[in-house]
């Protein structure tokens, strides 16, 4: 599964890139002009302007060009948050692919996934050799990003000759310095807290998997709970596997509504399934859909409710 996930997500990654360049979607501030899958994307308020088209055709050009398909667009995202949780974030989302990445490389420079967690994570020693790595991917992937968020807004020829020839424009220059020093902050110290409260996608994919009881949920085995005291895996040896193995530092064994930024990337269900499988066990991580899910949420909600009246009598 993590396989097809790489597969997919590097495939996204170079679309991100290539997207401008390509003409597949940007939109030109120079000529105010919105390109969609290489062609001119017009809503015809030139023509109209110029007396070629009425006010009832325009209108309609509006409708029909940009109100219609950004409302299917937005619905079609939607439903598949609705069923299947943040499943664009865990297998498509190119900044997440990065927050992998970094996670990665930060965990052999000092053993920790985050530069705010406390204790190692990793099985193998720290490495201090690795924190140039960390730290020039930091700045090579925000320059990126930077100059890849130009190209959506500006000729993407004109930036990158610019760039080679070493003049940026005044304008071009102050975004890229601006830009690439916010990006490089972030992926250093805030990626986690980005993609958890600071991304508008993620946050309404969420809004939208949490209000549908049958969506796409990680569930847990609780009757062998027991079982999860000997799981351990080569990158856990310490236990707690599934929680190790989360990017979002997440502990998948939760409820459903403490798991408001999971982005279904299985990697939970992985680390499960090696920590089980060589014991003769079934994993006690899966996910459920549909009436399935529906009823690990009920069983959690009693399972929380019975919690909560236990510890009220404890305090009485």
């Amino acid at each position: 599964m993590q396989r097809r996930r790489l597969f997919f997500q590097l495939g996204f990654f170079a679309l991100f890139l290539l997207a401008p360049a390509l003409n597949l979607l940007r939109f030109d501030l120079t000529e105010t002009q919105l390109w969609v899958l290489g062609q001119r994307w017009s809503l015809g308020i030139d023509a109209f302007r110029a007396g070629q088209i009425s006010a009832t055709a325009l209108a309609a050009g509006v409708f029909w060009r940009a109100i219609l398909p950004a409302l299917a667009l937005v619905a079609g995202f939607l439903a598949v948050a609705w069923r299947y949780g943040r499943l664009y974030c865990g297998w498509l989302c190119p900044h997440f692919s990065l927050v992998e990445l970094l996670n990665a490389t930060l965990q052999r420079a000092c053993g920790r996934l985050s530069l705010w967690e406390h204790a190692p994570s990793a099985a193998r020693p720290a490495d201090r050799r690795w924190w140039p790595v960390f730290g020039l991917l930091c700045l090579g992937f925000g320059f990126l990003w930077a100059v890849t968020l130009l190209s959506y807004l500006l000729p993407p020829a004109r930036i990158w000759a610019h760039l080679w020839a070493g003049q940026p424009t005044p304008g071009e220059a102050r975004f890229l310095i601006v830009a690439t020093t916010v990006f490089t902050l972030e992926f250093a110290f805030a990626r986690h807290l980005f993609c958890r409260f600071g991304c508008a996608v993620g946050f309404f994919q969420s809004l939208a998997w949490m209000a549908n009881d049958k969506g796409m949920v990680v569930s847990f085995q609780r009757e062998r709970a027991r079982d999860c005291r000997s799981c351990s895996t080569a990158q856990a040896p310490k236990g707690s596997a599934c929680d190790q193995a989360c990017p979002m530092r997440l502990h998948p064994r939760n409820i459903k509504r403490m798991m408001f930024s999971c982005v279904q990337c299985g990697r939970c269900l992985d680390a499960c399934d090696t920590s089980q499988t060589p014991q003769g066990q079934a994993p006690l991580l899966q996910w459920q859909i549909g009436l399935d899910a529906v009823r690990e949420t009920l069983r959690q909600r009693r399972e929380g409710q019975a919690a909560e009246a236990l510890a009220q009598k404890e305090k009485r």
